[in-house]
């Protein structure tokens, strides 16, 4: 298995905090290599690797790098703010892809240290009630994921175009299709913060413009209004901040006047199965 840790460098307690609880996992040692996303990253312990990208491409360009720089059959992503608060962790996710040829991906349950909950939006369902349950579902968090390098591979990787917000979801749709199966697995424990999505500065026109994107590039042409339309509704009965949501309306905007990239659209023997898994593509 290879680790992948995307980093500013403006965490670096925390960065070491997670490369060691990746170095202290049971079972064979795992490969570590870490993205600094436009920074140099000092003081990395061996034997990790480094890789440096010229400037902060975003998210998903980075956690790309660091899957091209690795070599695992397993890719483990992990945010640099976050650890492995378990030991067996690591050797538990191998059990799972071992004994399951069609697991594809993994999303872990995010955990928080100092409530030891865990939040609705990182449960990637919409029966969110329990996160403690695991179970079949439609896309993955990419801070807490394993996913298969086949799968990375043969999907497209993350689309690093979207910089940040719902990538994950499009190659989780692409992985779907491809007849992989993503589990939520909520014995897979990462320890983060309880943060919101909402404190990075980009996020309410990248969450819009991406969420377009997504639709373009991967619905079957007559979903891409109905799936569009709910989330408008959603994010207009949710938004309580004005200024917000006239952001958030300039980036749904810029996502019809930009290119998304290829369009590769699902079959409908997935939209049809991503319902019977609970969510199908139209929220």
């Amino acid at each position: 298995m290879s680790c992948v840790v995307l980093t500013l460098g403006d965490r670096s307690a925390e960065l070491h905090r997670a490369l060691d609880s990746v170095a202290a996992q049971d079972g064979d040692p795992v490969e570590v290599v870490v993205v600094g996303n436009g920074v140099d990253v000092p003081d990395l312990p061996p034997p990790v690797r480094f890789v440096r990208l010229p400037e902060n491409g975003g998210i998903p360009a980075g956690r790309n790098a660091g899957a091209a720089a690795s070599s695992g059959e397993l890719v483990l992503f992990l945010d640099d703010d976050g650890w492995l608060p378990q030991r067996g962790t690591v050797e538990h996710l191998r059990r799972s892809f071992g004994s399951r040829p069609d697991l594809g991906i993994v999303s872990m349950r995010i955990c928080d240290p100092e409530t030891g909950r865990s939040m609705r939006r990182h449960v990637p369902r919409l029966r969110a009630g329990d996160p403690e349950r695991s179970s079949l579902v439609t896309t993955f968090l990419g801070g807490a994921s394993v996913m298969r390098r086949e799968v990375w591979r043969d999907c497209g990787g993350l689309p690093a175009g979207f910089f940040f917000a719902h990538e994950e979801t499009d190659l989780a749709w692409q992985a779907l299709d491809a007849g992989w199966a993503i589990e939520y697995d909520a014995e897979a424990v990462m320890c983060h913060p309880a943060t919101a999505a909402s404190r990075h500065e980009l996020y309410y026109r990248l969450n819009a413009r991406n969420r377009v994107w997504l639709a373009r590039r991967n619905l079957p042409a007559a979903l891409v209004p109905v799936y569009l339309g709910v989330w408008c509704a959603l994010t207009v009965a949710r938004t309580r901040d004005v200024a917000a949501l006239r952001v958030w309306w300039r980036g749904f905007a810029e996502g019809w006047r930009t290119d998304p990239g290829a369009r590769r659209p699902i079959s409908w023997r997935t939209v049809l199965r991503m319902a019977r898994l609970g969510r199908p593509p139209v929220v």
